[in-house]
C-alpha cells in the first residue's frame, strides 16, 4: 500500500499547489526523507512523532500514548523516527488485514468485497501513514478474532491496548458483553461471570484508566485528553451537541458560505456521514428484525455487537459539534463494509468500488499537500 500512496504523493507535488498550514511542518525536514514521503507524517503524524522522541508537550496530551510509545521502541532498530511510525501502521495493517479475512470467513461471509470496500475506501490511506489507524485496526481485528476463539487473555490484552490508542476502543466492551451474554443464550437471569471472565469483559476500559491516570498525575486533569482538542481546531467542542444541532451547523455553512476548499470539504464530511450513517441503521435494524435467528448462534450476537460498535463510532466525534474527521473513523465501523459486501448488484458494486478509488486518490493529493482532509 505504501507503495501506491508515494506514487500518488510523487504525482500530488507536481498537480496540486502546496498549502500547508500546520503546526511543526519545517520539522519534517528533520528526517531526511524525500519530501513526498515525509508528507505521510502531516498534521497529526509530526505531533505522534515528536512525543515519541521527546516525550509530551503542552496540549498533546490529546493524541494517545501506545502509537508513540511504539515509534519510539521501533526506533531503537531503525533511527528514523518516521520510517519507524511507517514501518508500524503498514505491518499493523497488513496483520490486521490478514485476521479481518479470516475473522468474516469464520462468520460464513465471503471476505473479498468487505476487503475491496475498506481499501478502496476514500481515506483508507491513513491505514499506511503516519496515523493510528494501521495500529488500532489490527488491534480491533485481533481483539474480535481471539474473543471468538476464546482466547480471553489475548482479546483483552489486544482490547487494554485498542483503548490506549484510541478513545472508541474502550466501546469493544459491547462486543465483549454480547460474547459472554451469547454464552448464556441470551438470558440475563443466567448471566453469571467467573472472576476471569469478569475481568476480561472490563479490559477495553484498562488502556484508558493507565492513560487518565498517567494524565492525573501529571497535569491534575485525568480527561485532559479530552479538554485539549479544542487546541487542535477543527472546532470541536467540550460539551455535547447533537446530531441535529451539527446537520444545522453544516448546512448553514453549506447555503452561505463561500464555495472554496473548506466548503467543499464540508460537503463531503456531511455526505459521508449520511451515506455511512444510514447504511449502519439499515444494519441493525436487519439485525433486530432477525433477532431469533441472531440469538441462536455465538456469530450473531458478535455480528450484533459489531454492528452497535460501528453505529456508536460514527456518532461519537459528532458530540463535539462537528462532522470533522467522520470520513477517517469510518474506517472502523466495520459493519458498514460487510453491509455493502452483501449488495447482489456486481455493478452496483463496482461502481461504489470505482468511486471510492477516485476520491481516495483525491484526498490523498490534498492531505500530502498540506490540506486538512480528515
Amino acid at each position: 500500500m505504501i507503495l501506491l500512496y508515494s506514487l500518488v504523493s510523487y504525482w500530488a507535488q507536481k498537480a496540486v499547489p502546496y498549502l500547508g498550514f500546520f503546526p511543526y511542518k519545517e520539522l519534517l525536514v528533520e528526517f531526511g526523507l524525500p519530501s513526498w514521503i515525509s508528507s505521510f507524517a502531516n498534521f497529526d503524524g509530526i505531533h505522534y512523532l515528536l512525543i515519541a522522541k521527546q516525550n509530551y508537550s503542552q496540549w498533546e496530551q490529546a493524541f494517545f500514548p501506545l502509537f508513540p510509545l511504539l515509534i519510539k521502541t521501533v526506533s531503537f532498530i531503525i533511527p528514523n523516527f518516521l520510517l519507524s511510525a511507517l514501518l508500524i501502521s503498514n505491518l499493523c495493517f497488513a496483520i490486521g488485514l490478514l485476521f479481518f479475512n479470516k475473522l468474516i470467513k469464520s462468520w460464513g461471509i465471503k471476505s473479498t468485497w468487505p476487503i475491496i470496500f475498506l481499501l478502496a475506501f476514500p481515506t483508507a490511506f491513513y491505514f499506511g501513514i503516519v496515523y493510528t489507524e494501521g495500529l488500532f485496526f489490527m488491534l480491533f481485528v485481533l481483539s474480535l478474532y481471539f474473543l471468538q476463539k476464546k482466547n480471553y487473555f489475548l482479546a483483552g490484552l489486544c482490547a487494554a491496548l485498542s483503548s490506549s490508542t484510541r478513545l472508541i476502543g474502550i466501546f469493544l466492551i459491547i462486543p465483549f458483553f454480547l460474547h459472554f451474554l451469547s454464552i448464556y443464550k441470551g438470558k440475563l437471569k443466567d448471566f453469571r461471570l467467573s472472576t476471569f471472565d469478569f475481568m476480561t469483559l472490563l479490559t477495553p476500559l484498562l488502556g484508558l484508566a493507565s492513560y487518565m491516570s498517567y494524565l492525573w498525575a501529571t497535569t491534575g486533569d485525568p480527561l485532559f485528553f479530552f479538554n485539549s482538542q479544542p487546541i487542535f481546531g477543527a472546532n470541536r467542542s467540550t460539551h455535547l451537541i447533537f446530531l441535529p444541532q451539527v446537520y444545522f451547523r453544516y448546512l448553514k455553512i453549506l447555503f452561505t458560505a463561500a464555495h472554496d476548499f473548506q466548503w467543499y470539504l464540508s460537503l463531503f464530511e456531511m455526505s459521508m456521514f449520511t451515506f455511512v450513517f444510514t447504511v449502519l441503521i439499515f444494519d441493525l435494524m436487519r439485525m433486530v428484525k432477525n433477532i431469533k435467528a441472531l440469538r441462536s448462534s455465538m456469530m450473531g450476537y458478535t455480528l450484533l455487537g459489531l454492528s452497535i460498535f460501528s453505529l456508536i463510532n460514527i456518532i461519537l466525534p459528532t458530540l463535539t459539534g462537528t462532522f470533522s474527521s467522520i470520513p477517517r473513523y469510518a474506517l472502523f465501523s466495520l459493519s458498514f463494509f460487510l453491509y455493502l459486501g452483501q449488495i447482489k448488484s456486481r455493478i452496483l458494486k463496482i461502481g461504489i468500488v470505482g468511486i471510492f478509488i477516485i476520491m481516495q486518490i483525491a484526498l490523498l493529493s490534498f492531505f500530502v499537500q498540506g490540506y486538512f482532509v480528515g
